[in-house]
């Protein structure tokens, strides 16, 4: 679903999400502070800590901190399929890519080429352009599009869900994230 009406349905969803009390009642507790006073600042510093430089350890604390601990995390995971995560499947499955000897020995990073943030009152969808790559391969980047769910809670953004694509001849750049 794209255009306006993906968007309400989005809108609806948060909306929906940010009213649960069941969901008020389980957030953790933990300071807002300026990166996640805003959804672009809590989706930005996800991907500043997936990225690391050889010998470096990801602070998974800090990237469980910015979600909801009831986040959904769908990702492409081949040509022709999706895998839906918990909020632990997401970072199992990213701490098994980490520990790959290519990967732990080089360094990963994940960049946003563009984000294009939505914000109404207590939500957020927040699209991203990035590029993926093992630090020094001769692989041109990966390029994908992030469709993030922020919602807001008392003084900081959390995570709700993040739903990933991969830029193929059969997929291209949608008209929200061109230049």
């Amino acid at each position: 679903m794209t255009g306006p009406r993906s968007f309400l349905a989005h809108g609806a969803l948060l909306l929906a999400l940010a009213h649960a009390p069941s969901l008020r009642a389980q957030a953790p507790a933990v300071p807002a502070d300026t990166i996640t006073a805003s959804a672009e600042g809590t989706v930005r510093e996800l991907y500043r800590l997936v990225s690391f430089r050889p010998g470096e350890a990801t602070d998974w604390a800090r990237v469980r901190a910015l979600f909801l601990p009831e986040a959904v995390v769908v990702l492409r995971t081949s040509r022709v399929a999706t895998t839906v995560f918990s909020l632990e499947g997401f970072i199992g499955d990213f701490v098994r890519f980490d520990t790959i000897p290519a990967v732990a020995r080089s360094g990963f990073t994940e960049t946003i080429v563009r984000l294009r943030p939505m914000v109404l009152g207590n939500i957020a969808h927040v699209l991203v352009l990035y590029e993926a790559q093992v630090t020094g391969s001769q692989r041109p980047p990966q390029q994908g599009v992030d469709s993030f769910h922020v919602v807001r809670r008392g003084e900081r953004w959390w995570i709700v869900s993040i739903v990933n694509e991969i830029l193929a001849p059969e997929r291209p750049l949608p008209a929200e994230l061109q230049p």
